[in-house]
């Protein structure tokens, strides 16, 4: 039995394609929406509208953690467009999730990350596209877990929910075989984004629920760039499945 499993496709509906080619099903851990390429400013729904200048602008706000004045120069755009935010963002989001979703192989096995816009999965999820929040699937007779979105942060972004209705999901799981996340367990080495130089918000929820659950794996991504791709806590092997947007290759778990 094989898996691929990707995260934080933002995006990249080209790779997504031949994601699960090789494998018995693809898990997707979230992220599929593009705002704003780190890497290359000139892509996503954010120059779209705004321009390069001013995705460059509000990257470099961004990475120095001027959050406030990041948000100003948010506000000060879209009063200047004269449209409706949430309407444009919506339109945008749903051209890409159309071709996204479309890419996905059958059967796929996804959940929210927090960039995503839950509320409008189930108008593009085919028959083959199991969406799962909290929720648990037998996958080749392993039991898998899965648990969406991101914890609370000053970047606002559209899926972040509060740390204890984050730690209800993962209770709500009970024991697994796989522990399926967008974020990362609370641990240092697999929060820290090297080239962003910060970190980023981890589950302590999750990381409870690995030494107390004992799963074989905990997968996740979110960090594009951390300090510690795979490491073991206890039992579990933890392992960032990486930043798919840019490496267009899924990780492989095979039993």
């Amino acid at each position: 039995m094989r898996v691929n499993v990707i995260s934080d496709v933002h995006g990249n509906a080209e790779d997504l394609a031949t994601a699960g080619d090789g494998a018995d099903a693809l898990i997707c851990l979230g992220d599929l929406v593009l705002f704003l390429d780190y890497h290359d400013h000139s892509r996503g729904i954010f120059p779209d509208l705004f321009g390069t200048e001013n995705a460059d602008r509000l990257v470099e706000l961004r990475t120095a953690r001027r959050f406030d004045e990041a948000r100003e120069l948010g506000r000060r755009l879209w009063a200047e467009l004269d449209v409706d935010r949430e309407t444009a963002i919506e339109a945008a989001v749903r051209r890409q999730y159309a071709a996204l979703f479309a890419a996905f192989p059958t059967p796929t096995y996804a959940t929210y990350g927090n960039v995503d816009l839950p509320g409008l999965w189930h108008e593009y999820a085919a028959p083959g596209t199991t969406v799962l929040d909290g929720q648990r699937v037998e996958i080749g007779g392993r039991v898998f877990g899965f648990v969406g979105g991101g914890l609370r942060t000053p970047m606002r972004t559209p899926y972040e929910i509060s740390d204890e209705e984050y730690a209800a999901k993962v209770e709500a799981l009970g024991e697994v075989d796989v522990l399926c996340s967008h974020i990362p367990p609370e641990v240092p080495d697999l929060t820290y984004d090297t080239v962003a130089r910060r970190f980023e918000r981890g589950s302590r929820a999750l990381l409870d629920a690995i030494r107390r659950t004992r799963p074989r794996y905990a997968l996740f991504g979110h960090v594009h760039q951390p300090l510690t791709r795979r490491m073991r806590i206890g039992a579990t092997e933890c392992v960032n499945v990486g930043h798919f947007a840019s490496t267009g290759r899924p990780w492989a778990l095979e039993w």
